[in-house]
C-alpha cells in the first residue's frame, strides 16, 4: 500500500515546471523513412477483434506493433472509423496563419521570431526532405497547434503495475487561459494579448480533489513568451502552489521537467508527448506516413464513466474508434546531456498537428516508454465545448487522454480528460481572478 502525500501530489501538477539547460551539439541523425505495405486496406464500419489484429500491422508504428500485447486483447472491439476526415482548424486560426506566416522565422537555438498568431510555418510549405530546419518547424506547429483560448476539464490519473492497478490515484479539476498570441479581433489592438504588455503568453493550475489527504492542493503557473527564445533570453515558468496542511502559498523553485513524476513513468514533459521549450532541444523531420489512431472518441469516459474497458493492463484504446489519417513524424534530442531520455520520437497529425504516438529511448538507445493519446472532436457531441466571441465554432480535435506504457517494466498510467474544452473565460474579470496568485491564499 502506498502512502500518499501533498509531496506526492504535486507530481502529477507539476507538468508545468522549467528546467535550465546546457549547450549540447549532436549530429543529426541519419533518415529512416518508414515503409507503408503497398494494398493494405481498412474499410469504414469495420470492427477489428483480437483475432484480426494483423490487419491493423501496416499502420501502426513498428515499435507499437513490436509491444502489442499491452494495447491489443481478446474482446477488443476496434471500430474503424472515417479515413482522412476533414479536422481543420477553427477559420480564424487557418486566417491567422494566411496573416502573419510570412513574418516568422526561427531563431537563434530554433527559437521562433516574429510569431503573431496561427500556424507559425504552413505545414505545405515544409520539406521534410531537403530542409533542415523542418523538425524545428513542425515542432512550433505542434506547440502553437489550434486548442481554442483556454483549458478546462477534470482530470484522473491513475498508476498501472503490469496490469494491476495500484491503489495511488490523483483526480481534480484543471484550468488554462491563453493570454498571449490570441487570433481573436478583440485583441488586435493589443497584439493578440489578453492585457496590455503582457509577458505571460499562458497561465494554468490544477486544484486536487482526492484523495482525502491530497485534497486542496491548488497550483499555479505561468509560462512566459521569453521562452520561445534563445536560452540567453529565456525565461523559466513560475509556479506557486497552496499546500492545505500548512495553510499557504509557496513558490516552487526551478524543476527538472524531466523528473519522473511521484516514482512513476510519467516525467514532466511527457504530458501530450512533448510539454516543454522547443529551443531546449535539437529536432529532425525523419517520416511521412500514413498511420491509424483514435482521433475521435466514441467513449465518455472519466469523468462521465469509470467502467470503460483499457484492457487488461488498463493501458489500451483499443475498445473505440480509430481512423486513418497522414501523420509525420519527428525526433528531439536534448542539448541538456543530463536528460535521461537518447531521444524521443513523436508521430504527429498532419492536419491538426495533435500527437498520435511517441517513442522514447533511453541513454542506451534502447525503447523505454510509449505514449498514445485519444481525442475527441468538438463538432461531435461535445457540449461542454462551446463557442465564444469570434469563435463561434471552436472545431478543435484535442487530445482527452493520455497513456504511458513502460515497456521495460510492464508498468504504466493513464491520464483520463475526456470532458476537456478550449472555451474563453466569460470576461476579462474572471480571467483577472484566476490568473492573480492571491486566489490561492483562499484555498478552498
Amino acid at each position: 500500500m502506498f502512502r500518499r502525500s501533498p509531496r506526492r501530489a504535486l507530481g502529477l501538477c507539476l507538468a508545468l515546471a522549467l528546467p535550465a539547460v546546457a549547450a549540447l551539439t549532436v549530429a543529426p541523425p541519419a533518415i529512416a523513412q518508414e515503409d507503408q505495405a503497398p494494398g493494405a486496406t481498412l474499410s469504414e464500419g469495420t470492427v477489428i477483434g483480437f483475432d484480426q489484429v494483423d490487419r491493423l500491422k501496416p499502420f501502426v508504428p513498428r515499435e507499437f506493433w513490436s509491444n502489442r500485447e499491452f494495447f491489443f486483447y481478446p474482446g477488443m472491439q476496434l471500430e474503424i472509423g472515417p479515413p482522412f476526415r476533414d479536422y481543420s482548424p477553427a477559420p480564424i486560426y487557418q486566417e491567422a496563419t494566411a496573416k502573419y506566416a510570412s513574418q516568422v522565422r526561427l531563431g537563434p537555438e530554433n527559437s521562433l521570431e516574429g510569431y503573431r498568431a496561427g500556424q507559425p510555418f504552413p505545414m505545405e510549405e515544409i520539406d521534410c526532405q531537403h530542409d533542415p530546419d523542418a523538425g524545428a518547424k513542425i515542432a512550433w506547429n505542434f506547440v502553437r497547434r489550434w486548442e481554442g483560448a483556454a483549458g478546462k476539464a477534470r482530470f484522473y490519473y491513475s498508476y498501472w503495475d503490469r496490469g494491476e492497478q495500484l491503489p495511488l490515484y490523483y483526480e481534480g479539476n484543471a484550468q488554462g487561459i491563453s493570454l498571449a498570441y490570441r487570433p481573436e479581433p478583440v485583441y488586435d489592438a493589443t497584439d493578440g494579448d489578453v492585457f496590455r504588455g503582457e509577458k505571460r503568453y499562458s497561465a494554468s493550475g490544477p486544484v486536487v480533489e482526492a484523495p482525502f489527504d491530497a485534497r486542496g492542493i491548488m497550483l499555479l503557473t505561468y509560462r512566459y513568451k521569453a521562452s520561445y527564445g534563445p536560452s540567453a533570453k529565456s525565461k523559466n515558468d513560475d509556479t506557486w502552489v497552496y499546500i492545505p496542511s500548512l495553510r499557504r502559498v509557496r513558490r516552487i523553485s526551478t524543476a527538472k521537467r524531466t523528473d519522473a513524476v511521484s516514482g512513476t513513468d510519467f516525467s514532466l514533459d511527457d504530458l501530450f508527448s512533448f510539454n516543454g521549450i522547443v529551443p531546449q532541444y535539437n529536432w529532425w523531420c525523419l517520416a511521412e506516413r500514413d498511420l491509424i489512431a483514435p482521433m475521435n472518441s466514441r467513449v465518455r469516459a472519466y469523468p462521465y464513466t469509470d467502467d470503460h474497458n483499457f484492457g487488461p493492463y488498463g493501458l489500451s484504446f483499443a475498445d473505440d474508434r480509430w481512423e486513418l489519417r497522414h501523420a509525420i513524424m519527428i525526433r528531439f534530442m536534448a542539448r541538456d546531456e543530463n536528460h535521461p531520455y537518447h531521444n524521443k520520437d513523436i508521430w504527429i497529425d498532419k492536419q491538426t498537428m495533435e500527437p498520435l504516438y511517441s517513442f522514447a529511448y533511453d541513454r542506451k538507445e534502447e525503447l523505454w516508454k510509449i505514449i498514445t493519446h485519444n481525442h475527441r472532436w468538438s463538432d461531435e457531441d461535445f457540449e461542454e465545448y462551446a463557442g465564444w466571441e469570434g469563435v463561434p465554432n471552436p472545431r478543435d480535435a484535442t487530445v482527452v487522454a493520455d497513456i504511458i506504457v513502460n515497456v521495460q517494466t510492464g508498468t504504466g498510467n493513464r491520464i483520463e480528460f475526456w470532458d476537456r474544452s478550449g472555451t474563453a473565460f466569460p470576461s476579462k474579470g474572471r480571467i483577472r481572478r484566476f490568473i492573480d496568485v492571491g486566489r490561492l491564499t483562499k484555498g478552498r
